[in-house]
């Protein structure tokens, strides 16, 4: 037994020993990586209010920006967020494919596409804050296509929302209107938010912020009204095990929609939080443990609601919601091309205006 013992701590301590190696390795892989430089160096529009430091160069080869996420900088922690999210969301998923009908069962997907939106976002929010350092041109693109996932996610929100979690009385007065408005508010906030940037190297801070926070903020309280309703008639005597991770949920968004908001810590401290605390990454952070919650809540609604929304729903309603997740896509996409057409063109304009 003692032998055992020391065979498995030898292994632990080889495999320490290989970890602390690795920053070698890099440096070894990479070593004429350049330093981050201050926000003075970086377009306006590239930098973050209150953070001073950490801003990687710009126009490095593309192998600089993929290492750079082991390089200690303003996005590292916000690349690493969303991408331990990323893994932890297809975990779930293959979890869920094991117990879930996916294909089979048209009532599992609305609940598929909450998994798909929520890999989506969290996917191109980490390309959009690994790569859009490498140039002016770049950085407007991946953004963009970090708000087409938000605009995803909201959609995912709002279906499952509807599908699983809304009342008879409810499902009575909004059946032929709730998923079509929940379409329309996707697409605004995705405009509203590829406007935000757009503008952002000729408008105060505060404009670009209400036009990604006002639709955001509109599309969250229609999306989540069947569920607000849920728990407004919550009761101590209640056995629905779903409600607990539905206010879970609400809880986490409305505390990533404060620190989205507010830069509170990066604010007080300027200068000392330009690596780590700052108001994004307790967004991303927050964000995340949002999106669990509602995953398995929809989760538990699917299995413990099935009578209730097998009857509130029509056979053919889950293939027209997951047509409208497609029409969402393909119109935030054509919002996108045409945002990034006008942004080309402020982007030639600005050698002939120096």
């Amino acid at each position: 037994m003692t032998t055992i013992v020391m065979e498995r701590i030898g292994r632990l301590f080889i495999s320490l020993q290989q970890i602390r190696q690795v920053p070698r390795m890099l440096t070894e892989a990479a070593p004429s990586m350049p330093g981050t430089v201050r926000d003075t160096d970086v377009p306006y529009y590239f930098r973050e209010r209150y953070v001073c430091t950490g801003y990687r160069p710009l126009h490095q080869n593309w192998r600089y920006y993929f290492l750079s996420m082991f390089q200690r900088h303003n996005e590292t922690i916000n690349i690493w967020t969303h991408l331990l999210a990323f893994l932890v969301f297809l975990v779930k998923l293959c979890q869920l494919s094991e117990t879930v009908d996916f294909i089979g069962d048209a009532h599992s997907w609305p609940l598929l596409i909450l998994i798909t939106s929520s890999l989506n976002y969290s996917a191109f929010s980490v390309v959009a804050h690994l790569l859009g350092g490498k140039s002016e041109l770049y950085h407007y693109a991946l953004f963009f296509l970090d708000y087409v996932g938000v605009a995803q996610y909201q959609y995912g929100s709002a279906v499952v929302h509807f599908y699983y979690g809304v009342n008879e009385n409810l499902h009575r007065h909004v059946r032929g209107i709730f998923m079509p408005v929940a379409t329309v508010l996707s697409v605004l906030s995705c405009l509203g938010c590829c406007y935000g940037k757009y503008r952002n190297h000729n408008l105060p801070t505060w404009v670009r912020k209400v036009g990604q926070i006002v639709p955001s903020a509109l599309a969250y309280i229609w999306d989540s009204s069947p569920v607000a309703l849920r728990l407004l008639a919550w009761s101590t005597t209640s056995n629905d095990p779903a409600l607990i991770y539905h206010f879970g949920q609400v809880a986490f968004f409305l505390s990533c929609a404060f620190f989205f908001s507010f830069p509170l810590l990066e604010r007080y401290f300027p200068g000392r939080c330009d690596f780590l605390g700052q108001s994004h990454q307790m967004f991303h952070v927050f964000l995340s443990c949002c999106t669990l919650c509602q995953i398995h809540a929809a989760y538990l609604d699917f299995v413990g609601r099935r009578e209730l929304y097998s009857r509130l729903h029509r056979s053919g309603d889950a293939a027209v919601f997951v047509g409208l997740y497609g029409v969402t896509l393909v119109v935030c996409v054509l919002i996108v091309a045409f945002m990034l057409r006008k942004a080309k063109r402020v982007l030639n304009l600005k050698p002939k205006s120096k």
